[in-house]
């Protein structure tokens, strides 16, 4: 059993090591103390008589797909976020860099500890997806953040001219929570692709554009309008698609149903075949159509079309009961007469239904 001496001398050896250890756990404590308040002034915005100028540019790579039933569209690009905080001011000959660089989800979030602009996508439906940022940080204090991007927005499509449409999709960016005279989006013009480099399956590219704009308070102390960075695409659709499935070969089952009126008088069965013929492929048509075209409430130029081209086959169809019925009562010259005029009547009647619907919706939409 250790004598009392032994234990005395034991820890008189390990009480300068206690010493030391508890000395370097305060200092680490009042040194985090110290940094503290530094680290909360630069988790706010810097302080300005004037609304912070967050410049935001946006370079559009590819938009997948449009969803005209959810009005909805999913595209992929670069975010740039530019801003000046003269807190992050720093001397190049001291730090011994012309630039900071923070990249990557590790650096941009571990060490990267000043505050900047949490950009949002206003109209997104869905995940607003980012992928690894890159934090330039210059000797004044301006910062470039530049993120690529990957969502799906929605954006109010007009189909009143489809397939002949042109439609205008917007993209809003915005800040949530701050009031326009807090921060204040402003257009920053960097490199895009052009109209010919950006492919919409069955769309083509007419333009693109980007302004500032406002959208509905955010803020929850202040009832101001929150500013927002909105880039616009405008395209058009490629309407050879549906022209080729759907009108021409109507257009051209309507034509040929046109057959029975040169057909004998008499053989009401085989006229009314054909006839019908003409009529079910109009209603198998317009089952097509329900199934490719947007569940709209509202008639486009196509839904118009096929209409006509019904009416047009339902009106053959009581031409030839009335030949028959002519022909029944031994009419036979009022018979002939009848197919005669429908010969030319149809084919101008229909013509000018098929242009009336197209300068309609051309005038009015």
């Amino acid at each position: 059993m250790p004598s009392i001496s032994h234990t005395v001398e034991k820890t008189r050896t390990v009480r300068p090591f206690l010493i030391i250890i508890t000395a370097l756990v305060l200092a680490i404590v009042r040194s985090d103390a110290k940094q503290t308040p530094n680290q909360t002034v630069l988790l706010s915005p810097p302080t300005s008589q004037r609304p912070i100028e967050i410049r935001i540019g946006f370079q559009l790579f590819d938009v997948v797909q449009i969803e005209e039933t959810t009005e909805t569209f999913e595209f992929s690009g670069i975010l740039t976020v530019q801003w000046k905080d003269e807190r992050q001011a720093f001397d190049p000959a001291t730090e011994g860099v012309s630039e900071k660089f923070y990249q990557g989800n590790f650096q941009f979030n571990e060490l990267a500890t000043s505050w900047y602009p949490e950009v949002s996508l206003l109209n997104s439906v869905g995940a607003f997806e980012k992928g690894e940022p890159l934090l330039r940080v210059l000797p004044d204090g301006t910062a470039i953040l530049v993120t690529p991007v990957n969502a799906t927005a929605k954006s109010e499509l007009k189909l009143r001219q489809y397939p002949f449409d042109t439609q205008k999709l917007r993209i809003y960016f915005g800040i949530p929570g701050y009031s326009e005279s807090e921060l204040k989006m402003v257009p920053l013009d960097v490199p895009s692709l052009s109209d010919e480099e950006v492919r919409i399956p069955q769309w083509t590219v007419l333009g693109m554009r980007v302004m500032s704009d406002k959208i509905l308070p955010t803020s929850p102390r202040k009832n101001e309008s929150t500013s927002a960075f909105v880039f616009e695409l405008d395209v058009k659709r490629q309407s050879a698609f549906i022209v080729r499935l759907v009108v021409l070969p109507l257009f051209l089952v309507v034509v040929l149903s046109w057959s029975v009126f040169w057909m004998d008088r008499s053989s009401v069965g085989d006229r009314m075949s054909v006839s019908f013929v003409g009529l079910l492929t109009a209603v198998a048509y317009q089952m097509v159509l329900g199934d490719i075209m947007p569940h709209i409430s509202y008639l486009t130029p196509v839904n118009v079309f096929v209409s006509i081209s019904f009416i047009v086959m339902c009106a053959s169809i009581v031409v030839n009961l009335i030949v028959g019925e002519l022909n029944r009562e031994n009419r036979i010259a009022a018979a002939d007469a009848l197919d005669h005029r429908c010969k030319i009547v149809f084919p101008i009647a229909y013509g000018a239904m098929l242009i009336t619907n197209g300068l309609v919706f051309a005038l009015k939409y």
